[in-house]
């Protein structure tokens, strides 16, 4: 079962590396990272999605809280939560692909960001089933690159992660 982690972590060199490790020694997967400092510039939340077993998911929480840097883990797939991803693609735009991936661009309400004679850069957000929706709508002849933020997240309601 896929569960997104967040954590609240100490914003020091090696914080990060120490909880990549963790996963690595136990051989878990990460499936996508995310990592920002917060309002308060000594802390940064990182949201990680990984995948397991209820009883994996638990051994990786209690593993996570163990660290020194980590102030705080929550697993936000136990309740109500938004999840939201990045989504940048550069897409071939000559002739009649030009009005196609506009109309493409309106009907995922995404933006286009960069126009050239020949390509356009786009931008969308939302879950993960929308990117791949929007991926996998795009004739492939046509697209030329993609990145992706990976997963954000955030509980909803009174669901917070803070001290």
């Amino acid at each position: 079962m896929r569960h997104v982690i967040s954590l609240l972590i100490e914003n020091e060199s090696g914080a990060l590396s120490r909880v990549s490790g963790l996963f690595s020694a136990r051989g878990y997967n990460i499936e996508t990272l995310t990592v920002a400092p917060t309002v308060d510039a000594s802390m940064s939340r990182m949201t990680l999605v990984t995948s397991g077993s209820d009883d994996i998911i638990e051994q990786i929480t209690k593993q996570l809280n163990k660290l020194v840097d980590v102030i705080k883990v929550i697993d936000l797939s136990e309740a109500p939560n938004i999840e939201r991803e990045l989504l940048l693609v550069k897409v071939r735009a000559i002739g009649a692909a030009r009005e196609e991936m506009k109309r493409m661009a309106d009907i995922f309400r995404a933006r286009i960001i960069d126009v050239t004679d020949s390509s356009y850069v786009i931008e969308l957000t939302g879950n993960e089933r929308k990117l791949d929706a929007f991926i996998t709508a795009i004739d492939p002849a046509l697209l030329l690159e993609t990145v992706r933020s990976g997963t954000c997240g955030i509980g909803r309601g009174e669901r917070v992660l803070r001290l």
